[in-house]
């Protein structure tokens, strides 16, 4: 996707021109323009904080803007900071740093500033901290982690004998426990116990499914400089077996959408669902009887795939004074509130906030919190990310494994074969940090 940015450098002065406008126009007013790419139940959730944050900051003139997700998004984005002339703080998901040329289309972040905010380094899980830094500056500050869960519903789940004392999902160990726990689902409901996304137009689902079970088994998909392949055919081929089992015995749904997949559990017809956290709005809001859990641990940790929603400053020539500062206390302002970002289901990255006793009250979303321990980000190449054609690519060939179009064997040669494509195509934004 971020291929379309091949020809940045004769679109940056286009994008520069779209951020020209001038500061504080007749009010007196620091400009703070902020783009995001927040919509749904997130837009909602992110129209209402930012509200709240104008409100206590009269002082500053807030300029949001909501562009289109993925890779329109990226593309916009990357133009602004290869212009120089960008809004000065924008959301970009983590994972997705190392493509986005850091000291080129990205300005570091101050920590004197953020300290004098409040926030610091030791607030946030270490790992997720030092994603954001590149060459000891920090580009990216995250926001949330958003991962890959178990969604369960609870009626179903007790009528299998699937819950505890307190109407929460009995912990599962292993793969064969949870064919186990998802056939005893499917016998209430008379047909598959789980659902998951498995095919579709730029299906990402049986990637993500793939890149939890893997990160399971301790396995890389590149090495830590992100050079070479690293894949351990033994464990992918475990992880590719078991995906294929679960469509092949028929325990999960083997031919759903993103939408029908969302659909069916809605309408009670599986026991499970597959899916990244933010769909508990809908869910909520329908009145489905539901929880949350962790991805249960099925191949030796309880590590599962997800990525993160952060804040950086697009690239600015002369960036410094007051919008600058101001940048920095809206990206304080946020992590700080976040416990109202939550609610749309996201693990807040802010330390802090997992302790409030207002998130601690919120269920499900706090059922999962333990997982910001545990998730597995991308590795740090510029194809990498959500959106990405790391995630594009591999969705498709993986999608064949849940479809029954592709052995497990086939499937695990072409992934190293397009992954080798990707590796040997340039970053459009040429050497990346």
């Amino acid at each position: 996707m971020l291929g379309s940015l091949a020809g940045l450098g004769t679109l940056a002065a286009l994008a520069a021109a779209g951020c020209a406008a001038p500061s504080g126009v007749g009010s007196g007013q620091t400009r703070l323009r902020y783009w995001h790419l927040f919509g749904g139940g997130d837009g909602a959730n992110m129209a209402a904080m930012l509200d709240a944050f104008q409100a206590e900051h009269p002082d500053l003139d807030l300029q949001a803007a909501t562009l289109s997700w993925g890779s329109p998004y990226y593309t916009k984005l990357g133009m602004a900071g290869a212009g120089g002339r960008a809004p000065e703080v924008a959301a970009m998901h983590l994972a997705r740093l190392a493509g986005f040329a850091p000291g080129r289309l990205l300005d570091p972040f101050d920590l004197d500033l953020l300290a004098e905010h409040g926030i610091t380094e030791a607030d946030f899980p270490p790992d997720l901290w030092q994603r954001g830094m590149v060459d000891g500056e920090l580009y990216a500050i995250p926001l949330d982690t958003h991962p890959l869960v178990l969604y369960y519903n609870t009626d179903v789940c007790e009528r299998a004998g699937l819950l505890d004392g307190d109407g929460r999902l009995r912990a599962i160990e292993g793969a064969d426990a949870f064919a186990e726990a998802v056939r005893a689902a499917g016998e209430v409901t008379g047909g598959p116990g789980l659902v998951a996304e498995t095919l579709g137009a730029d299906t990402i689902g049986p990637w993500r499914m793939f890149n939890a079970f893997y990160a399971q088994t301790g396995g890389q998909l590149l090495t830590e400089d992100g050079t070479r392949i690293a894949i351990d055919d033994a464990k992918a081929r475990t992880v590719l077996d078991y995906m294929r089992r679960l469509t092949q015995e028929g325990l999960c749904v083997e031919r759903a959408d993103y939408p029908g997949a969302v659909g069916i559990f809605a309408a009670g017809e599986t026991g499970f669902f597959i899916n990244g956290e933010w769909e508990v709005t809908t869910y909520t809001n329908n009145g489905l009887p539901f929880s949350m859990a962790r991805i249960p641990n099925l191949f030796g940790t309880a590590a599962t795939q997800a990525d993160c929603h952060a804040f950086v400053l697009p690239h600015q020539r002369g960036r410094g004074g007051a919008s600058n500062e101001a940048a920095h206390a809206f990206v304080a302002w946020m992590l700080r509130h976040s416990v109202d970002w939550a609610a749309g289901g996201h693990v807040p990255a802010y330390l802090p906030t997992l302790e409030e006793p207002d998130y601690l009250a919120m269920r499900p979303q706090s059922e999962y919190r333990e997982v910001i321990d545990e998730v597995v980000l991308d590795p740090r190449v510029w194809f990498a990310g959500s959106a990405s054609p790391l995630w594009l690519e591999l969705g498709a060939v993986f999608s064949g494994v849940l479809l029954g179009t592709r052995t497990p064997e086939d499937a695990l040669t072409e992934a190293r074969h397009r992954l080798q494509q990707l590796l040997d195509t340039p970053s459009p934004f040429g050497e990346t940090a």
